[in-house]
């Protein structure tokens, strides 16, 4: 049986070459199988969806976590209660991070490159992060695991995170301004 994955490959990838091919300057009408085909579509999504965010499940029980996941399916838990003031949009957060996979590969650590400041809510971070952080005081220390929707998606980083990732962070909130 194919994976997901695959099917989802082979299925866009077909789409593609047919869109691509039909190209023309004349607008046609939506007919039932253009819409059939996308609620197929609409539902491997909702099926690979499930798929991750049961293997996130999965994870999390395995390392006896209790996480409070958000409508979006982030997962996050405060290891560490800080004092600070609370994370909100438009403020300047400073933050240790670690980035990993869930079969533990480091990605990225600030223990490398120093620690990140992003702008709440406006950055090009994974908007994962702008939701997760928001969570945090200044001083907290957390977990957050991002399904791949919330972290860099389809395509990946291009660098160390694959196409369809679920990526944990580990964050220190340093300093907001």
């Amino acid at each position: 049986m194919l994976s997901l994955k695959l099917y989802l490959f082979i299925f866009l990838g077909t789409l593609s070459f047919v869109t691509s091919c039909n190209r023309n300057n004349t607008a046609k009408p939506v007919n039932i199988e253009s819409q059939a085909f996308k609620e197929k579509l609409i539902d491997a999504n909702k099926m690979y969806v499930k798929q991750e965010s049961d293997e996130i499940d999965r994870y999390v029980e395995h390392h006896n976590w209790k996480m409070t996941t958000t409508g979006t399916g982030l997962r996050y838990m405060i290891t560490k209660n800080g004092t600070g003031a609370q994370a909100e949009d438009a403020k300047r957060a400073k933050v240790n991070y670690k980035i990993s996979l869930l079969d533990g590969t480091l990605c990225y650590s600030s223990d490398s490159t120093g620690a990140k400041e992003f702008l709440i809510g406006q950055d090009n971070v994974e908007s994962g992060l702008h939701e997760g952080i928001k969570y945090m005081h200044v001083g907290d220390k957390a977990v957050m695991i991002l399904p791949s929707h919330l972290a860099h998606g389809l395509v990946g980083d291009d660098s160390k995170i694959p196409p369809h990732a679920s990526v944990m962070y580990e964050l220190e909130l340093l300093s907001l301004r």
